[in-house]
């Protein structure tokens, strides 16, 4: 959170929460990728996708070296995405079994 910020957790919570139902109701890529290019600048858009690269190159195993060799992220992101995919909140794990199908429909 920014530190001048004037909000309440309840508040925060509650655009939180209006900042996730917006991502859900999204109904398909087309329509998530128009928002999210709406919604981030392009450094923010790129760093999501590096993050999301990063999970998926870790799942194939590949050491962090390797990985940012592969996409120039910081071996200090690679960690920090490395320690939320295995103790982290459990998002990254549900997205990757829930598309673990299309990956393998598309290949």
């Amino acid at each position: 959170m920014k530190p001048n910020r004037h909000e309440t957790e309840r508040q925060q919570a509650r655009a939180e929460n209006a900042l996730f139902r917006a991502v859900v109701s999204l109904r398909d890529v087309d329509e998530c990728r128009k928002f999210f290019k709406d919604l981030c600048t392009p450094a923010e858009l790129q760093a999501l996708v590096d993050r999301w690269h990063v999970v998926e190159l870790l799942e194939q195993g590949l050491p962090y070296r390797r990985i940012h060799d592969l996409t120039g992220v910081s071996v200090t992101t690679i960690g920090r995405v490395a320690r939320f995919l295995s103790d982290g909140f459990g998002g990254y794990r549900a997205v990757i079994d829930r598309t673990a199908s299309d990956h393998v429909k598309s290949h």
